[in-house]
């Protein structure tokens, strides 16, 4: 499984780690007092399943918090969020990356914690690729390291890794650096399936996993030997629940001292509690409509879906402001393109080629494009004389769901032009079959709402429009050399100013060809308690990438 095809929401389903069904909100075991400096966490989702990162997807918050990556997203953006690498350089080649470890770091459990370990972690990953037991199964995955020449440690707080073309990888990728004494002996087969890794975990984290119990909870400790102090809360609990009231009810109650995934109407009546302070973070989430591009197999029902003018003509009639104000309460930006907000390196609002909500006007485009109403019906007809009667397939969003407003929305808009939908709700495991490649069964559907959640990195952004993701990041089936070609250049440029001009080239590029129609991008909704703890965030109460603010978090 590639890094890059994990979504965020079952990545935060795994963070938070204990199953509301055995325990209730007031359960006397993880009962709320200032007192014993507990610091308790409520999300929605179920419990992780394995605390051993090579071996699972789940689990991310436990184990994000107990490993560190070796740099990226975090400590890229903020200096006092950095991982196992203190500093990182590239030479001029573009190829030979330099990390200095930080001097005298310790492991949780006293032993020093190098330069060795990193090498050993991702040698250990690269040395699996093609075996029968290849690590590509968990968060520690062999992914991208097909592209890594050599891995060296020269000493203790120096580690090079040279790829065989330039690439941010090295800096970019989501690899935990494990403790080369635990995990030396563990074979490929074992690291892939059948070791727990059971705690006390040993880490360079703020916070040690110490008790874990498969869907039941996950508790912390705090690390002696964190690089820049012990952390000064006792501990951490990290809970989960199936829906968002309990973790509102336990906010309110002081049985919980932060909460996320909430609703707008939670958040709204919590932002008038004068013990609990609401936040709203920008994430890498965009939602969008897919055309299904495909020909041939898994083809839609009209060869319509196929034409750049019919898909751009629709685009007019769907209005993402009143998706934002009215399906999203305001908690979302209007969709453009690929690029979200939050990767502001890349983000553009295309304010010169941007469509506008005109029905007016996508009626105009669509008359032009040869789609017409030749009977008076109130239908219009495809360029094959066949009324249009569109598939609309939506469902569960692994992410912050589109309120089912938004599909009567759309479905309502593009009926307003001459262009009936039919909306196919389905369960998860249906809605995953259907979105499929056609390769593998999917398809046969005509549009589709969905949503993705990765990273900022431009493989990230424009991965959903590359012919190689088909069916997995490709919800589309959309291809296209000239985007194709953008996409490969994307990987193998350093250079942030070339790499912006490549970005905007492909984002211009599938914005016009429209095989999505891009809906919303979604805000995270949390919220904290006042009067436990201070040290959160200010831009975001709690990372989604990293372990802060669990570092610097102090006992009121």
């Amino acid at each position: 499984m590639s890094q890059y095809s994990y979504n965020r929401r079952a990545l935060m389903k795994a963070m938070l780690a204990i199953s509301a069904t055995p325990w209730g909100i007031n359960s006397r075991a993880f009962a709320s007092s200032c007192d014993d400096r507990i610091l308790r966490i409520g999300g929605l989702g179920g419990g992780p399943d394995s605390m051993n990162p090579f071996a699972t997807w789940g689990s991310f918050w436990p184990l994000a918090i107990c490993y560190d990556f070796l740099v990226c997203i975090d400590a890229q953006r903020y200096d006092d969020r950095k991982g196992f690498a203190q500093s990182w350089s590239v030479a001029d080649d573009n190829l030979t990356w330099t990390f200095k470890i930080w001097p005298g770091m310790k492991w949780s459990d006293g032993q020093p914690a190098t330069a060795r370990d990193a090498a050993f972690t991702y040698s250990y990953l690269h040395d699996s690729i093609g075996k029968p037991d290849e690590l590509n199964v968990g968060w520690n995955s062999t992914s991208g390291l097909e592209n890594v020449e050599s891995i060296k440690a020269f000493d203790d707080e120096t580690l090079q890794i040279v790829t065989k073309f330039p690439a941010t990888w090295p800096i970019d990728n989501i690899i935990m650096i494990v403790p080369e004494h635990i995990w030396k002996d563990i074979s490929y087969a074992d690291a892939r399936v059948t070791f727990r890794n059971d705690p006390p975990l040993v880490g360079t984290g703020p916070m040690i996993v110490s008790e874990f119990h498969q869907g039941q909870f996950t508790r912390l400790t705090p690390n002696p030997y964190f690089r820049t102090g012990k952390p000064q809360i006792a501990g951490v609990i990290l809970r989960s629940f199936d829906a968002a009231d309990p973790i509102a009810q336990g906010l309110k109650s002081g049985e919980l001292d932060y909460g996320n995934y909430l609703t707008s109407a939670q958040w709204a009546d919590l932002s008038k509690d004068p013990d609990i302070v609401v936040g709203e973070s920008r994430i890498a989430q965009k939602t969008y409509l897919a055309f299904n591009t495909a020909s041939g197999d898994g083809a839609g029902s009209t060869k319509a879906l196929q034409d750049p003018a019919f898909r751009d003509a629709l685009g007019y009639a769907i209005d993402q402001k009143a998706i934002v104000d009215r399906a999203m309460r305001g908690h979302a930006d209007p969709g453009v393109g690929p690029v979200m907000p939050v990767a502001a390196d890349y983000y553009s609002d295309l304010n010169d080629i941007r469509r506008h909500f005109d029905l007016a006007e996508a009626g105009r485009r669509l008359d032009a494009a040869g789609y017409r109403d030749t009977n008076g019906d109130g239908i219009r007809e495809d360029k094959e004389g066949k009324s249009f009667q569109l598939e609309l397939v939506t469902g569960p969003s692994a992410n912050i769901e589109m309120p089912v407003a938004a599909v009567q929305f759309i479905a309502g808009w593009l009926g307003q032009i001459g262009i009936p939908v039919s909306v196919t709700r389905l369960d998860s495991g249906a809605l995953s079959a259907r979105a499929a490649a056609p390769a593998n069964g999917g398809g046969r559907w005509d549009l589709l709402i969905s949503d993705t959640w990765l990273g900022p990195t431009p493989k990230d952004l424009l991965i959903f429009g590359s012919s190689n993701a088909i069916g997995i990041q490709n919800k589309a089936y959309w291809t296209n050399a000239e985007f194709d070609k953008l996409f490969a250049e994307v990987q193998v440029t350093i250079d942030l100013k070339k790499n912006q001009k490549l970005v905007d080239q492909a984002v211009r590029l599938i914005y016009t060809e429209a095989p999505y129609i891009v809906l919303c991008y979604p805000t995270l909704l949390e919220a904290r308690r006042k009067d436990c703890f201070e040290g959160w965030g200010t831009q975001g109460i709690m990372s989604m990438d990293s372990y802060f603010p669990f570092n610097r978090l102090k006992p009121l």
